[in-house]
């Protein structure tokens, strides 16, 4: 799923005392006419001279290593100032969206927009390469299944006005960002995302996102296709201890949906089933 930065819109430029010229890098690469260079072949001569052929074997041997060392010079530093200019401005254009983002998501409004990422995440489809994080979701706010989401669209369309001034910024890489910030502002782990997805034009197919109503087999049929193991199953749906599912405090993201579902197993049968094939509610009743 997964997913670099978005650099497809952004011109890099960079320069460097050290390099007198100004290298600009578009991503992705604008096709352009194909340009001819020319100049004036090397021919050889024969001379009569033995000095005369030395200075000249000499000139050119000297001549074709300055070419050689011109060439790799210009494969190599091009590419080693782009790194380093790529990496500054993904640092910078990522702490810029967190820091829109935390200015219009409280705790009170993390466990929706972490819904909101995975409604977006979770129509993806392993074999028929489809679906994923790529936006899509702001298409298909009114799917049954999506209902209750647009409140947290319209929260993270505050951020996304602001960031737009700047430097417009897609919908697939905000979700993702904001669903990181959401479980570090509920004292969860700091989450690192990458950047650079590109926005679906047409909504994901229906029909893709689990039942509420999915047994324990189905569940876990379902969430291979989508490329999850059963213990990462279990992993993920760890998520529900935020928001009112009544699994622990709604805005402290830890492992108190673990807990309670050990001690009450009839709120979900289907994740006990998991819980006793597999032997893993210890990996998560000791992490606090």
């Amino acid at each position: 799923m997964s997913h670099t930065v978005t650099v497809d819109r952004w011109v890099l430029s960079s320069g460097a005392s050290s390099f007198t010229s100004t290298f600009k890098f578009y991503f992705p690469a604008k096709f352009a006419r194909t340009r001819h260079f020319g100049g004036t072949p090397i021919r050889a001569s024969a001379t009569s001279n033995a000095s005369n052929e030395s200075v000249t074997c000499n000139s050119l041997l000297c001549g074709r290593r300055a070419l050689l060392s011109m060439t790799a010079l210009s494969l190599v530093m091009p590419c080693d100032r782009v790194n380093n200019s790529f990496d500054a401005i993904a640092a910078d254009e990522s702490l810029r969206l967190r820091e829109e983002i935390r200015k219009v998501l409280s705790k009170g409004k993390a466990a929706g927009v972490l819904r909101l990422v995975f409604h977006d995440a979770g129509t993806f489809e392993i074999d028929e390469k489809i679906g994923g994080m790529n936006g899509s979701i702001v298409l298909e706010l009114d799917r049954p299944e999506n209902k209750g989401l647009k409140k947290s669209v319209k929260i993270l369309e505050k951020a996304k006005s602001q960031i737009d001034v700047v430097q417009p910024v897609p919908w697939a890489d905000l979700i993702a960002l904001a669903g990181a910030e959401a479980v570090s502002l509920c004292g969860g782990p700091s989450i690192p995302v990458q950047l650079g997805r590109i926005d679906s034009l047409v909504p994901d197919p229906e029909g893709k996102l689990p039942e509420e109503s999915l047994d324990a087999t189905s569940l876990k049929q379902c969430f291979e296709r989508k490329g999850f193991s059963t213990q990462e199953l279990v992993a993920l749906s760890g998520a529900h201890t935020l928001g009112s599912k009544g699994f622990g405090s709604p805005v402290v993201f830890d492992n108190a949906y673990f807990k309670i579902l050990m001690e009450k197993p009839w709120l979900s049968s289907a994740m006990m089933v998991f819980y006793s094939e597999m032997e893993i509610p210890d990996t998560y009743m000791h992490r606090a």
